[in-house]
């Protein structure tokens, strides 16, 4: 398995000692006046494991998800079958998870993240999808919590099992402090009672394992708020509608319905004691860390916004080989600067958003905090170029853009999903503005 082969190259390096391979070093600048004490290392050229990682995970795309995609995107169903097969190899598993989250540099998500989607949206969803519920528990829950329900977001190659997180509701979308999904604790039992309804959920109600989000103390908003994993199986949960979309159709996106759905006392995220601990200090009006949604859309901002890279690209690229192929008025139309200078533009486009990506993604996986709302900025800009992207390739090859024997139209309805969930462009705008005033815009 190739992260097996990963690790074992990295303990091999440990035990014998060897020096850092010419593709892991890094080059150091000296500031004149400056002592080498001072200088930091700086590199933006991906190590031997990133790149076995891009390639293996492109191999992938190309040849299992995008050969795949326009079936998929027709039947609007989940692909079980390239799901097994991504599990199969590992791309699919806790594992996978693991190796890319001990990445110091924060890459290997995104990278990992863009190969995947370069091949299709929404197939890609459905074999990553899984990670929102793991991103949630990681933010939110007990070292204990991390270990006995991680695991059970990815079941085995055998037995494949799906994660959901679910916080929208029908009258709360991107006004998270007004939900009205309740839990309410009956001491008696020691149990949570979930009583709402979640919609536009990823796998919801196909999943084995959801994280929820529900208002404990509704007179508190968001503060009020607290994350709770219900198992496999629970009595009260159940998928209301599914909803047909106009792009990600791979992706199943449906409503959740809680109705009396009865949970262990210990399924709340980080424990009961922490919460009310929290809940005392807002009644006390005290600050206080940033809420149960959000923590978990922060942490997941850069690898959206990777994911948005990914479907730009592959449009780029499909545009670019028939600008180069379509031949009008005797010469191949890349030859005017009418087309060559969009797909100038695009080409510029797509390198910075990986920049911001991938800046968002050290910071995040360095423990550096979002000063000027970096996580954000990376999931804006990346998910307007995207859309702006292919549609562009669209305008390149004219009608043959347009029609669904070409997957440029594809790549098209899926980019706007970027623009829509995990937070607006709108959301997007006020979370930066508000960190780089200081003021609280509204």
């Amino acid at each position: 398995m190739m992260l097996s082969r990963h690790r074992e190259r990295r303990r091999a390096g440990r035990r014998r000692g060897a020096p850092a391979q010419q593709s892991d070093m890094v080059q150091t600048t000296q500031t004149p006046g400056t002592d080498a004490a001072s200088t930091r290392p700086f590199s933006l050229e991906l190590n031997e494991e990133q790149l076995q990682l891009k390639r293996w995970i492109h191999g992938f795309a190309k040849d299992v998800v995008r050969p795949a995609a326009h079936e998929w995107d027709e039947r609007e169903e989940t692909p079980w079958p390239i799901i097994q097969e991504a599990a199969r190899i590992g791309l699919y598993s806790f594992e996978f998870l693991q190796t890319a989250f001990q990445d110091p540099t924060g890459l290997m998500m995104p990278i990992a993240n863009e190969e995947l989607f370069w091949g299709d949206a929404g197939i890609g969803l459905s074999i990553f999808g899984s990670t929102l519920c793991v991103a949630a528990i990681f933010a939110n829950g007990t070292p204990q919590q991390i270990v006995e329900w991680v695991p059970q977001c990815f079941g085995t190659p055998d037995k494949i099992q799906l994660g959901a997180f679910g916080v929208s509701e029908p009258d709360a979308g991107s006004d998270v402090s007004s939900l009205k999904a309740r839990a309410v604790y009956d001491e008696a039992r020691d149990e949570w009672v979930l009583n709402g309804t979640k919609t536009w959920i990823t796998n919801g109600g196909i999943a084995d394992v959801h994280v929820v989000v529900c208002s404990v103390y509704p007179e508190l908003g968001s503060r009020g708020q607290a994350s709770f994993v219900i198992g496999p199986g629970t009595p009260g949960l159940s998928m209301g509608q599914k909803f047909k979309k106009h792009g990600i159709r791979a992706s199943h996106t449906a409503e959740v319905v809680l109705d009396n759905c009865r949970i262990p006392g210990r399924n709340i995220l980080g424990g009961r004691e922490k919460f009310e601990e929290r809940v005392a200090r807002a009644r006390e009006g005290k600050s206080a860390r940033v809420q149960a949604a959000m923590a978990t859309f922060e942490a997941t901002r850069p690898a959206v916004g990777a994911q948005a890279v990914g479907i730009a690209r592959a449009a780029y690229e499909f545009a670019l080989d028939y600008a180069k192929q379509r031949v009008q008025f005797g010469r191949p139309i890349i030859e005017n600067q009418a087309i060559a200078f969009k797909l100038a533009d695009m080409a510029v486009s797509i390198e910075a958003a990986r920049l911001l990506v991938w800046q968002a993604a050290w910071m995040a996986r360095n423990g550096k905090p979002f000063d000027k709302g970096q996580g954000s900025m990376s999931k804006l800009f990346a998910g307007e170029m995207a859309v702006k992207v292919t549609e562009e390739a669209i305008q390149i090859m004219g009608g043959y853009g347009y029609v669904r024997d070409n997957p440029v139209e594809r790549w098209h309805r899926d980019a706007k999903i970027y623009t829509i969930f995990e937070g607006t462009s709108e959301i997007q705008r006020l979370v930066i503005s508000r960190a780089i005033s200081g003021v609280h815009i509204k």
